[in-house]
């Protein structure tokens, strides 16, 4: 029998030193515990890693049952940190969360297309048979800032082409926002809540590649039919008297979706049908030290109640240098308590990881 590392984690709030901000500072969510989920637990017995030297991985599920995920300066599936090495790279992930494998689609080593161009990645879907991703930037770091692109392949990641979608970094007054993510639902985009596309982006508030402090994230929705029509993008403006959502064409009226004086950084966001919660997974207080923050709401705007907000995740297991965490819809259970949870970060951690986790929930 494996021998099973259950962590079980409930709503403690950790502070640690050496985060890069005031180390005898105590660090807790801004926002209320969750009333349905009570506590987290990772099964680390059954913790995967692949693809060293490979980062990132935003990950959607297509309609031909298979996970497409982006990773970013590495040489993917088979490859190493130079062996292979792209800046930016799309992968298959065949299989159950017991017996899966990863294929290198686009960039990477023994890739079976070649990559197009470079940058970075946080945000890939699969709606209609096609697969849409963001572009940020041309590079590593900072260079990220420049632009979010979106990208559209109608072969399942072997081509892509620009559809013109762009939004550049702001003004200095708005230095605008970075990082693009998908809202995933179901397999292909199947269980939306409506004919909207709805698109999270932390703010920028520092031209440094770091948690952004305050912490702010915009969310952006487009119908469905126009996703690749610039023009009917619309911002999230506020609720109304009646906790309505309101939406602006002019990004410049636009406000957080999201806030936490902690920062935040790059961000995934998910909907687990059976719970009936949308989650919302970012970074905290400094970078690359598994400082995670997990959020679920009914609404894709809110209001955010906390599920886990900790420093250092994964320690003792592995090394507490995680920055970016992703739920599989493809993986989820049918009551939506057992999910499989991928993430990244540096050294070791720099690389394709994931690990089953369970919700304990009051009900």
């Amino acid at each position: 029998m494996r021998n099973i590392c259950l962590c079980i984690i409930l709503f403690v709030i950790i502070g640690c030193g050496g985060d890069g901000r005031d180390g005898a500072e105590s660090f807790s969510s801004p926002h209320p515990r969750s009333l349905l989920i009570t506590g987290i637990s990772f099964d680390w017995s059954t913790h995967k890693r692949l693809a060293p030297g490979s980062d990132n991985w935003a990950i959607t599920w297509a309609d031909d049952g298979h996970q497409y995920t982006v990773w970013g300066d590495g040489g993917g599936f088979g490859g190493t940190n130079k062996d292979g090495r792209v800046s930016l790279g799309v992968a298959r992930i065949e299989g159950s969360k017991n017996d899966y494998k990863g294929f290198n689609v686009w960039g990477g080593k023994n890739a079976e297309n070649p990559a197009q161009f470079e940058g970075k990645s946080e945000g890939i879907i699969s709606i209609g048979g096609s697969l849409y991703m963001w572009r940020n930037g041309d590079g590593s770091g900072s260079d990220a800032f420049k632009f979010s692109r979106l990208y559209k392949s109608t072969n399942r990641g072997a081509t892509w082409t620009y559809t013109g979608v762009e939004f550049n970094q702001g003004t200095q007054a708005d230095l605008g926002f970075f990082a693009p993510c998908f809202l995933q639902f179901g397999q292909d985009y199947k269980g939306a809540r409506d004919n909207f596309v709805y698109i999270y982006a932390p703010n920028i508030k520092q031209l440094q590649w770091d948690v952004q402090f305050p912490g702010e994230i915009t969310l952006m929705r487009v119908p469905i039919a126009a996703i690749e029509n610039q023009g009917e993008y619309e911002f999230f403006s506020g609720l109304d008297d009646n906790g309505n959502p309101t939406w602006t064409s002019n990004i410049n009226n636009r406000k957080p979706v999201f806030q936490d004086p902690n920062g935040v950084m790059r961000t995934s966001v998910s909907y687990n049908q059976p719970l009936d919660k949308y989650f919302l997974v970012t970074e905290h207080v400094s970078r690359a030290k598994g400082n995670i923050g997990i959020f679920e709401a009914d609404e894709p705007w809110g209001p955010w109640r906390t599920v886990l907000y900790e420093m250092a995740f994964g320690a003792p297991n592995i090394e507490p240098n995680t920055f970016y965490w992703n739920f599989s819809n493809k993986w989820l259970s049918a009551d939506g308590r057992n999910f499989v949870l991928v993430f990244t970060g540096k050294e070791f951690n720099d690389s394709w990881n994931t690990l089953e986790g369970t919700f304990l929930l009051s009900k």
